[in-house]
């Protein structure tokens, strides 16, 4: 069997989610094959999917949206983008599909949630499932005009699916597809903390440790900002962190999940995947506002029902009023269950190998 995995290149949380699913498959199916058709980055991708083997084909299947930093969009942007997507992606399916019918296995088409996802199993006959918390459809149509019209395009082909992994934390999906709702998608860290304490020179205890992360773009914090915190330490992946007596850059090859064991707090934006393994970490969430971008305020509101949380304004992000002299507000509701990549990998093995759809726990989600 050859899973083809279409993942969008739009920040790095969808790679993360799917590779979560797809190492968890890869355990159990280890001869079947993983294809990842994504522009994300060949860095990004070794660190994400570890030791699991895959073979990448870098294509470009969607637009996402266009960020001008990690807490901004830019609408204008994305239409061109769109516009230029659209005049490739002739070209770009017949490719893909002349390969993959030249390949031995049968395909299973996996998407992270390129709609484009829906033109190749289209014309190979074969099942499409989509891996998501949300659709473009629901992030363009708020944003009225042109981009309204792209939401129904993009709507008509996720209506194309045979199954949704339907995420939590999530935006509507109305696609009158067969949906099985699944737990917190993420993978475990994969470091021993003691030994990357040590690498990062770390004295204190966990509760006075944070994380400071905003996705695969970043976002250019000044770094003198640490000093308004002396009492505690942070890690991230900026490099300007090292230069502070506080701060830490966490060496290659070390994902921010593999650092969560050694901390308390994450300050973020909202992000599903970011969420996803701080959940799974026991890891309180500052959250930095996003505006345009209509997963934010449904992830915020996630944030308050399931995790330990405080809110903050980009202003107070800029000046450094972290918050983190404040105790964490409890969750209005409770836990999510975080077995989701391996329910999720277990859905597709039985779609793969039976042709049937596994048992559906919401068909309406």
């Amino acid at each position: 069997m050859l899973i083809y995995a279409c993942i969008s290149s739009h920040g790095f949380g969808h790679g993360s989610r799917s590779a979560a699913v797809l190492c968890e498959l890869a355990r159990l199916r280890p001869d079947w094959r993983l294809v990842l058709s994504t522009a994300l980055p060949d860095a990004f991708l070794r660190l994400a999917f570890g030791s699991t083997p895959y073979t990448c084909r870098p294509n470009n299947w969607d637009v996402g949206m266009v960020q001008a930093d990690a807490l901004g969009s830019d609408p204008d942007a994305t239409l061109r983008d769109l516009a230029q997507l659209a005049r490739r992606l002739p070209r770009q399916v017949g490719e893909e599909v002349s390969w993959l019918r030249a390949q031995p296995e049968q395909v299973l088409v996996l998407a992270d949630v390129p709609p484009a996802a829906a033109l190749i199993a289209d014309a190979l006959e074969a099942p499409l499932v989509w891996l998501a918390s949300f659709g473009w459809d629901a992030i363009y149509e708020p944003m009225g005009g042109a981009l309204a019209e792209q939401a129904e395009a993009c709507r008509q082909l996720y209506r194309r699916g045979t199954l949704l992994l339907h995420c939590p934390l999530s935006l509507p999906m109305e696609w009158d597809v067969p949906a099985l709702k699944i737990g917190l998608t993420c993978s475990a860290p994969r470091v021993d903390p003691a030994v990357l304490a040590d690498r990062l020179r770390l004295e204190r205890d966990r509760e006075r440790c944070a994380l400071i992360g905003f996705g695969g773009l970043g976002l250019a914090l000044d770094p003198s900002l640490l000093e308004h915190w002396p009492q505690w330490t942070f890690l991230g992946s900026d490099p300007a962190l090292a230069d502070v007596s506080n701060g830490r850059t966490l060496p290659p090859g070390v994902r921010p999940l593999d650092a969560m064991p050694l901390v308390s707090r994450l300050i973020t934006k909202a992000g599903y995947s970011s969420f996803c393994e701080a959940f799974s970490q026991d890891v309180g969430i500052h959250l930095v506002e996003r505006h345009g971008f209509a997963e934010a305020p449904v992830l915020a509101q996630a944030l308050q029902d399931h995790g330990r949380h405080r809110l903050l304004s980009r202003e107070q992000l800029e000046s450094g009023d972290w918050q983190l002299d404040r105790p964490l507000l409890p969750p209005r509701l409770g836990p999510l269950p975080s077995d989701g990549a391996r329910v999720a990998a277990a859905a597709l093995a039985q779609l793969a190998e039976s042709g049937r759809l596994p048992t559906i726990s919401n068909s309406d989600p």
